[in-house]
């Protein structure tokens, strides 16, 4: 087995799935928080007519996944009580996670099943979780029919009252009365929105109406297999966020995922709250190009071609979006964006992207060349910015000798920025989530002479040392890994690697902490005769651990040298996911750290306060920081259209603010307006930052050096 390392990196969002689309491409399962969505929880593959009820199929699944979890997890806990009362609250939280359907009364006559689902699973009987979706979907319909029908009626936008949109730690709706309430609420929130937008109110009702319509619509088209994938998923999940389940229609699109090839925008896609929301931009595709689209921005509309109708996609199944996205090679596709970071009512954007072939060398790692002054000597710094771990695995095993891989690549960068002269080198792990761990060892050994990379233990406890697999040391001078709270896994070990044997510094933010090993079951592979669409299995089956002994699982690698980022360590990072295997450590490999090459970091740190208190740009992302951070404290909403609009006016205003005041210290022209906003020209201040440590650190003396002049 070649474990496979990687972890998902997005914003607390309400997520409908465990799982992520490509817009064009399904990737990794148990990517999402467990929170779900307003929308219907479940991702309909196909319509659906009559009672649902679980298949002789989903009982040979479920025994198989019982079977292979209960065996060969980490964790190896018993399928008890304890765990069925887990596996319950899962599931309810994947199915009505806002608590907007289901009544108390509902969740009262289904507390029975609290302890009776362990039963169940080994019974190899999904029927109790079928029972609960019936009545989950009966709720389901009622309350957008009561949606609907408020729609006659014109809201009171005079009125000073608030909706509560963040209602995870409420209890359920105790009537209907209360839950008509919330849906009044619920309601008019969302006309609001697009009457600060621009729309009148009959043009708000009518998008509504098409809106709560095609949401009633695709409760109708949900599939046995789409609810026996939820409640695997909410059983998987009870042992850790990255074993999941997915379907036979699923695993296809994870096999595309994993070719690394494919025909779209180059944006992987969650249902977020009724919203299509890029989580991820890969390299090498338009969307990557583009300096308007942003993770976070939610799809509210897609059209074909230059010209093409704009359909709107609010409320729309996510596979049903991928679809519109999807479309050959070289051709257009417009979406229709609402920005991330915008204030309720903010005017959405049009954005036209070219369609492309997304392949992994355009996802290959790339270097720049920096030049810093330092008062009449100019120092020349490297950059290689590393996306992900990857290795043409394909063409190894056909013995082709010039396959690519990271460490392959990022060995020749370098020696191509050496024979340019750099004096320093920066290895940029941002938003990398990970990937082949051989190619985080590989990488390691590109900077350290010899010995331990990485420690891995499985399940039976068999603890195997991983040493450095790459004879000699590619580059020897300055190093500087530069990461934050998405740099997870594979990228993990390599940052925790260059950090234990101060072989470089480590700047940036804490990062996600990832220590876990997955292994893939596809489960068709345990059928007889022909292929049964069982699907595939994602469990995990060990963790590692730094050379030190210590896990990065939950906790992850502090930097030497913290830098500001708009990613939330309270809202991103395995610390966060309820299931997440905990820290611990083993004994200590033998290494021997390089501590005589390692800058005096104490030196370097004082230079750096000195530096950013007087940076422009670094002071406009210290506001953007602190600004997203009170946006995020929200709660509540008032639906007041005064107060909102008031709201929006003056943070747009404060944006705008920072911005030209950053602008004038950089001697640029202001900009008239927040539509002026559109970041084509905005710094990267932590990159920038990041070269200048890797300069002082070309300029400052060793620690040995140190420890000798005093």
């Amino acid at each position: 087995m070649t474990p496979w390392l990687r972890a998902p990196i997005a914003p607390r969002l309400r997520l409908a799935l465990a799982c992520a689309v490509v817009a064009g491409v399904l990737l990794l399962a148990g990517t999402g928080a467990e929170r779900a969505p307003l929308a219907p929880a479940i991702t309909p593959a196909a319509a659906s007519s009559g009672e649902l009820v679980p298949s002789e199929r989903h009982r040979r699944v479920l025994r198989l996944v019982s079977e292979v979890v209960e065996r060969q997890h980490y964790r190896q806990a018993p399928l008890d009580d304890a765990m069925s009362s887990q596996i319950f609250e899962r599931y309810l939280e994947s199915l009505d996670g806002a608590r907007s359907y289901l009544l108390a009364s509902d969740v009262a006559e289904f507390e029975p099943l609290r302890y009776q689902l362990d039963d169940a699973i080994e019974r190899a009987d999904a029927g109790p979780a079928f029972t609960i979706f019936t009545r989950f979907q009966e709720r389901n319909r009622e309350a957008l029919h009561h949606a609907l029908a408020l729609l006659d009626t014109e809201p009171d936008f005079t009125l000073d009252e608030s909706f509560r949109f963040d209602r995870a730690d409420l209890g359920w709706p105790a009537s209907e009365d209360e839950l008509h309430e919330l849906w009044r609420k619920r309601v008019k929130n969302d006309a609001l929105s697009l009457v600060l937008a621009g729309k009148t109110w009959p043009e708000a009702r009518d998008v509504l109406r098409k809106r709560y319509e095609r949401v009633a619509k695709r409760i109708e088209q949900i599939t046995a297999d789409d609810v026996f994938e939820t409640f695997m998923n909410a059983y998987s999940h009870v042992y850790d966020p990255h074993s999941n389940y997915l379907s036979s229609r699923n695993s296809e699109e994870y096999k595309i995922a994993m070719s690394l090839s494919y025909e779209g925008i180059g944006a992987s896609l969650q249902l977020v709250d009724d919203y299509v929301t890029i989580m991820n931009i890969l390299p090498g595709g338009s969307a990557a190009a583009s300096t308007e689209i942003k993770i976070g921005d939610r799809i509210t509309a897609v059209g074909q071609g230059e010209a093409g109708a704009l359909t709107d996609v609010v409320g729309w199944r996510l596979d049903d979006v991928v679809q519109l996205i999807r479309g050959p090679e070289n051709s257009v596709v417009r979406l229709q964006v609402l920005p991330a970071s915008a204030s309720p009512g903010t005017q959405e954007a049009l954005l036209s992207l070219k369609r492309s072939r997304i392949t992994l060398e355009s996802q290959a790692a790339k270097k720049e060349l920096h030049t810093i002054k330092r008062g009449d000597k100019e120092l020349r710094v490297g950059v290689i910015a590393v996306p992900s771990f990857y290795q043409d695995f394909q063409a190894r095993m056909k013995g082709d000798p010039d396959y690519r891989s990271t460490t392959r690549d990022i060995h020749r960068l370098v020696d191509e920025l050496k024979a340019e002269g750099i004096d320093s080198l920066v290895v940029d792990l941002r938003d990398n989530g990970g990937g082949h761990l051989s190619e985080a060892t590989g990488l390691v050994g590109l900077f350290v002479e010899r010995g331990p990379i990485v420690q891995l233990r499985e399940t039976s406890g068999r603890i195997e040392v991983l040493d450095d697999p790459e004879p000699g040391v590619a580059w020897e001078g300055p190093l500087i890994v530069l990461v934050n709270r998405a740099s997870a896994s594979a990228s993990e070990i390599f940052a925790g690697a260059i950090q234990d044997y101060q072989r470089g510094l480590l700047v940036g933010q804490q990062t996600y902490g990832k220590g876990s090993v997955q292994n893939l079951y596809p489960l068709d592979r345990y059928a007889l005769g022909p292929k049964a669409g069982f699907g595939q299995l994602t469990v995990t089956i060990g963790k590692y651990y730094r050379v030190t002994g210590d896990s990065t699982q939950h906790r992850g690698v502090e930097p030497d040298i913290a830098l500001p980022s708009l990613l939330d360590t309270a809202d991103i990072g395995e610390s966060t996911r309820e299931s997440a295997l905990p820290w611990d450590r083993i004994n200590a490999a033998r290494y021997t750290p390089e501590s005589a090459e390692l800058p005096v970091v104490a030196a370097i740190s004082r230079a750096h306060e000195e530096r950013v208190a007087q940076n422009p740009d670094f002071v406009a992302l210290q506001g953007d920081v602190d600004a997203l951070a009170q946006l995020r404290s929200q709660r509540d909403l008032s639906l007041n259209l005064d107060k909102r609009r008031i709201k929006r006016d003056a943070v747009d205003t404060d944006r705008l603010a920072r911005e030209n005041a950053r602008r004038a210290a950089r001697g640029l022209e202001p900009l008239a307006d927040v539509a002026a906003l559109d970041g084509s020209d905005a710094p990267d201040a932590v990159l920038d930052e990041a070269v200048e440590i890797a300069a002082d650190a070309a300029e400052m003396p060793k620690a040995k050096d140190h420890a000798r002049l005093n």
